[in-house]
């Protein structure tokens, strides 16, 4: 790997999972933990490409190929259910969601 340093793409491969993960965590709208979620998939394929770059393998591009469908279809199945969720419910915050599954007390 002639262009990047190997320290300096893990680098970003582990900000972009970063930020990813605070996706996850802080935002409450179902719609952009789904894009938090595919960017925590890129980091990985990001990684697996390096590190296959790095050692000259093209095991890490066959990785990221198997990463590049899962994601495909985790946004396909995501996409639907999100879909579902705000013709059913009128909204994608994930409290009042959560706040509809509990029963009357």
């Amino acid at each position: 790997m002639n262009g990047i340093p190997l320290a300096h793409a893990l680098l970003l491969s582990g900000g972009m999972f970063t930020l990813g993960l605070l996706g996850v965590l802080v935002r409450r709208n179902l719609l952009f933990t789904l894009l938090s979620l595919e960017i925590m998939l890129n980091s990985a394929g990001l990684a697996f490409v390096v590190a296959g770059a790095r050692w000259s393998q093209p095991d890490g591009q066959i990785m990221f190929l198997l990463v590049l469908s899962l994601a495909a279809a985790e946004v396909a199945v995501g996409l639907a259910l999100t879909l579902q969720v705000h013709r059913q419910f009128g909204s994608l915050d994930l409290d009042a969601l959560s706040e509809l599954r509990e029963g009357p007390e």
